[in-house]
């Protein structure tokens, strides 16, 4: 405003030009008359800088139903003026400013002597303030403490002393000083400390909420018991001194100890003191997961105080079916053994479930989403520090933070083997063990896990009978920078490749990935090579009403094209039907494809599945990620393969969310040939079917998985073999619109029925 502007200005000259030329300390105090006596006061006071009310913003469901809330830390809850009770005002005039309904806005000799005071030491020591001035301290000169700004102070306080009623000075101050806690104002103060509304305040209440005025930190009672009480006896005696409370009701008030919750006695006068108070989300898993992607994509301020509304993809009759069956088959046992699952909805990347674990009340850690709590810092230091312990100790910037997925990795290299013109019928020899070429030392073998010894066999049945020997010469064959290219394509985000670090081991899962990117990236080729990344969020809604996100069109980028991604379903449908799937992840009258995972030292376990309409992924291990534990004698199972209790959980919890839904085929894929270019290198070198196509990678050692052989699996029916058709097209990066609507595609079926939350 112009006319405080230059009162403003008139009084920093002033005081700038005296001082520099007298330079005695008595000149500022005459400053500070004279800003009362000789400068005139503008009509009107500039609008406050106080702390506004919360909004919260509220999450619902993919039905609309209202899921949990984002509620900030530092609070403001609006009151009226006449829910303030005559004891807290009377504590705070008391304790604060015992004039305050008989004086003007300023305490000129307090004033006077605070300015004394600060310009005689060299710096600010002596506060000397009003109610009123030290409203006007948080509402309009928040900032450093300068005798200029004591100067302004003073002179906005007796303005405001002009124009408002002692009533209003009072509701203005209480609704806007800090109590600590996170609480600005009393409404909030009562909630935090008390909770109950700011009208119920009895003395003693007052008088401890007021205590924390001079220093919320220092007497906080949450922090020190007897702090706090000492300073609430110290109001009540102010307030006895006064005459506000007779010597009755300060003996009452006096006789009510200060405790906590866990402290209360039966029968006792008490103050009850409650920590803070952090609403539980009905979803904790999934709800974790809508505030990390929410934080990068809005940041903290918008989520806890913009008032928005979020309408998530979350499925609550999946998330419930989710978390009864991982509590009912982690009953019996103890932690840190636990269980994880995720479904993603192929057409449309939307997260329907996610569990990440038995309890994250107790662990703060959501195991679907990489293993580790995430640190959102954009430091890069912090960011490598957090994969590190993520990542088995080893720092390994670009390194992932997760799990490692065993065989469950293994379509990825199918995927890059297929686009690289190795087909499914090519033949490979199985040993039970693999030398890896160029490689010296115990960890330079490769056993089998899941599968054990066979004679030659083709790049189908190998990956039914999950054959780790033959995997290795197919990653050999296809370049292990491809794979972890095509992992990083179909969404494993933490996919990287070194050779320092990797070698033909990496087919077997050592990189650590998540639960959520595994259900994602297998729902690429549920959706033909369509990758649409995973999500929680259909929509945000600002307090306007206006859209902030919309996600109700998701878009989607062809990664691989759709005869590649067809023909590694069309494999994995025989996991399930004759491999390591059978027969516990068999839906009954319903076509699946998945796989298993088991890692070395039976630490994880895997099953991650799909059919047209939904993608899951289940995971069993152990919340401590060290490599101490076993997968081994759980629930009666000796030796937990993916193919035991993760795919019968899968089995189990895919049956039920399917329910209802049409049972939809999945496309039949166009055999593959060859490419052009590849098959003219292969006759070029004369390179027979199993022969290596490039120099292996020999890396700089392990880790290598090395197992125990399982009992090898029946041997299913020999692959066709498919006719010499033109090459497959190349993947194209053409983003396109997954529609929501059932039969929109072929051998596709999405489930998602979304309910009109916030309008369209």
């Amino acid at each position: 405003m112009p006319g405080w502007g230059r009162m403003w200005s008139a009084i920093r000259i002033a005081a700038g030009a005296v001082l520099g030329v007298i330079g005695a300390p008595i000149v500022a105090v005459s400053v500070v008359v004279a800003a009362f006596v000789y400068l005139p006061l503008p009509a009107a006071l500039p609008p406050p800088n106080v702390t506004p009310a919360s909004q919260v913003s509220t999450v619902y469901d993919a039905a609309g139903n209202e899921i949990g809330e984002f509620r900030p830390v530092g609070q403001n809850i609006p009151v009226r003026i006449s829910d303030i009770p005559t004891v807290l005002k009377q504590a705070v005039v008391s304790s604060e400013d015992r004039n305050f309904y008989h004086e003007g806005g300023v305490s000129f000799g307090g004033t006077l002597r605070a300015a004394w005071a600060d310009v005689t030491n060299g710096k600010t020591v002596q506060g000397g303030s009003t109610i009123t001035q030290q409203y006007v301290k948080n509402a309009y000169t928040n900032g450093r403490r300068t005798l200029t700004r004591k100067l302004r102070e003073a002179v906005l306080a007796t303005q405001l002393s002009r124009s408002a009623s002692k009533d209003q000075v009072m509701y203005d101050y209480l609704s806007t000083v800090y109590f600590g806690e996170g609480a600005y104002g009393a409404g909030a103060a009562a909630e935090e400390y008390f909770r109950i509304p700011v009208s119920q305040l009895d003395a003693s209440q007052a008088a401890l909420l007021v205590g924390l005025i001079p220093a919320p930190s220092d007497y906080d009672p949450l922090v020190s018991l007897a702090q706090g009480e000492q300073r609430r006896e110290l109001v009540l005696g102010e307030m006895l001194a006064q005459h506000y409370l007779d010597q009755g009701q300060y003996q009452v008030a006096m006789a009510e100890a200060v405790t906590l919750p866990e402290g209360v006695k039966k029968g006792l006068p008490q103050t009850v003191v409650y920590p803070p108070q952090q609403q539980a989300p009905k979803y904790p898993y999934f709800f974790d997961y809508v505030r990390r992607y929410l934080l990068t994509k809005l940041g903290p301020d918008q989520l806890y105080k913009g008032g928005l509304r979020i309408q998530t993809t979350l499925d609550p009759a999946l998330q419930a079916d989710a978390q009864g069956r991982i509590t009912s088959e982690l009953a019996g046992t103890s932690p840190p053994l636990d269980m994880t699952l995720v479904s993603v909805e192929p057409a449309t990347g939307y997260v329907k479930s996610l569990i990440g674990g038995r309890n994250f009340a107790a662990s703060q850690v959501n195991i679907a989403l990489g293993g580790c709590p995430q640190d959102l810092s954009s430091d890069p230091a912090a960011e490598v520090e957090v994969k590190a312990t993520c990542w088995n100790g080893q720092t390994v910037a670009g390194g992932g933070g997760g799990l490692q997925a065993g065989s469950a990795f293994k379509p990825f290299t199918l995927a890059a083997a297929l686009s690289e013109g190795i087909l499914p019928s090519r033949v490979y020899s199985a040993p039970n063990v693999f030398q890896v070429p160029g490689c010296t030392g115990s960890k330079c073998t490769i056993h089998n896990a899941e599968g054990g010894g066979q004679g030659p066999v083709n790049v189908a049945t190998a990956t039914w009978l999950s054959i780790n020997t033959v995997y290795a010469q197919i990653i050999r064959d296809a370049g292990v920078a491809k794979v972890a290219e095509m992992a990083k394509k179909l969404g494993i985000t933490s996919a990287w490749y070194s050779p320092k670090y990797q070698g033909l081991t990496y087919t077997l899962g050592v990189v650590g990935v998540s639960p959520l990117d595994m259900a994602s990236a297998y729902s690429t080729f549920a959706n033909h090579g369509l990758r649409i990344g995973p999500s929680p969020i259909v929509r945000v809604v600002g307090p306007s009403g206006k859209a902030i996100i919309d996600n109700t069109h998701p878009h989607g980028t062809q990664v691989i094209s759709k005869a590649i991604a067809d023909n590694v379903t069309d494999i994995l449908t025989g996991v399930i039907q004759h491999g390591t799937g059978y027969p516990n992840a068999v839906l009954k009258g319903r076509p699946a494809a998945g796989k298993t995972g088991t890692t070395e030292g039976f630490h994880d376990a895997w099953f991650v599945g799909y059919t047209p309409s939904l993608s899951t992924a289940v995971q069993m291990g152990f919340s401590d990620f060290e490599f101490k534990h076993a997968l081994t004698g759980i629930k009666g199972v000796g030796q937990v393969f993916g193919g035991t209790i993760p795919a019968q959980v899968w089995h189990d919890y895919m049956s039920q969310a399917l329910q209802g839904v049409p049972v939809t085929a999945f496309d039949q894929p166009p055999p593959l040939s060859v490419p052009p270019d590849v098959l003219a290198l292969q006759q070029r070198h004369g390179i027979n079917p199993g022969d290596q196509l490039m120099p292996a990678p020999t890396g700089s050692g392990g880790p290598y998985i090395y197992g125990p052989s399982a009992p090898n699996a029946p041997t299913p029916p020999a692959a066709a073999t498919p006719g010499p058709v033109p090459a497959s097209p190349a993947p194209s990066s053409t983003a396109t619109t997954a529609s929501t609507m059932p039969g929109s595609r072929a051998g596709t079926t999405t489930t998602t029925s979304l309910s009109p939350v916030f309008g369209h």
